[in-house]
């Protein structure tokens, strides 16, 4: 475990921006609309294979680390910044605090599974979001001493931010020319689709698509489009089949706050990603994850998450039980009450 300097702890805090997710105007909107404050270091590194961007991150982190001799660093989630910051500081013996550990898909295919145990088994104090995560960590072989069971800061923020979410007629009215909040009135589905997995195969993205299209007959479908999606969209040839769903309204990608509106407005969500998994399980919105496991089971033992993976007929199935019964009304898990982030706080002012 590496050791903290204590002497180091009247050094001012330096918020760094890798750059990882590079869109601006999706960069800039979360800091706008978050009040976060403008970054005092962006590495601005931008696209690549994982390996290419982890890889420059490392590269272009090290020297800001050399200069600015910090006594710790905190990092989040599971995405390659967090791994590659982790290894830079790992490497140079400065204690690591893993915010969201523990958590786990057991699929390793995952770039991101790699990139949560890596980053934990480096960790010297690993906050978790759920109560199963220390039994994660301690099969791996980590320490109870350096487990902290905080909650979730993503709830935090989401609690924080409800009341200004944006109206969902006024996120139609900025991205299209289209009249058709009456056509909403008795209901919409969100949908959102970008990972590897789902979009970057054909056949399997296909199959998505026409499961969805056969939802819209039933119950119109809102769908922010993320970059990587609309590309492979193109690339494959489906953006036509896609258009040919006249209840599927597509969007350009919105803003955490636009977002917000919708998933709370929805009557339910479809999703592959991680992070609306817990954001409808702490608004009490059924979600159907079109993956094949989750590394946030919490959000279908004890909320209103349902895995389907990307079967047509589990889909259908799930999404038919939804309509006819409300689905899983689901209970907000423990620490999920706006307040993981001043435990955090404590947990390391009372430490340090």
């Amino acid at each position: 475990m590496a050791a903290f300097n204590t002497s180091d702890f009247t050094k001012p805090v330096y918020l760094l921006h890798t750059g990882q997710h590079y869109d601006e105007s999706m960069k800039d909107s979360f800091f706008d609309q978050l009040g976060i404050p403008i970054p005092d270091i962006d590495l601005e590194v931008g696209s690549g294979s994982h390996s290419v961007q982890t890889a420059e991150i490392m590269r272009r982190f090290e020297p800001v680390v050399d200069q600015i001799e910090p006594c710790a660093i905190l990092v989040v989630g599971d995405v390659n910044s967090t791994i590659a910051c982790a290894l830079v500081a790992a490497k140079k013996c400065i204690p690591i605090i893993h915010v969201e550990a523990g958590l786990r898909s057991n699929d390793r295919t995952m770039p991101e599974e790699i990139n949560r145990i890596l980053t934990d088994q480096l960790s010297d104090y690993l906050f978790t979001t759920e109560t199963n995560a220390e039994d994660n960590l301690t099969r791996e072989g980590i320490d109870k001493e350096k487990i902290h069971f905080v909650g979730n800061v993503m709830i935090d923020t989401l609690l924080a931010n409800k009341e200004k979410a944006i109206s969902v007629s006024d996120t139609i009215k900025k991205y299209t020319n289209l009249n058709i909040t009456e056509n909403l009135k008795n209901g919409f589905a969100t949908l959102t689709l970008h990972r590897p997995s789902n979009v970057d195969n054909a056949k399997i993205l296909e199959s998505l698509l026409n499961s969805i299209g056969k939802i819209s007959d039933v119950l119109p479908v809102l769908f922010p489009v993320h970059p990587r999606t609309q590309q492979m969209l193109l690339n494959s040839g489906l953006k036509s089949l896609l258009d040919s769903f006249k209840n599927v309204i597509q969007l350009p990608p919105v803003t955490y706050l636009e977002m917000l509106g919708l998933v709370a407005s929805s009557k339910l969500v479809l999703t592959d990603s991680g992070g609306l998994q817990e954001e409808t399980t702490a608004l009490g919105i059924p979600c159907i994850t079109l993956r094949e496991n989750t590394e946030r089971p919490i959000t279908v033992d004890a909320g209103t998450n349902t895995i389907v993976g990307t079967d047509s007929e589990k889909i259908k199935s799930v999404f038919e039980d939804i309509m006819s019964t409300g689905g899983k009304q689901g209970n907000i898990p423990i620490g999920w009450d706006g307040k993981a982030a001043m435990r955090i706080c404590k947990i390391l002012s009372d430490s340090l």
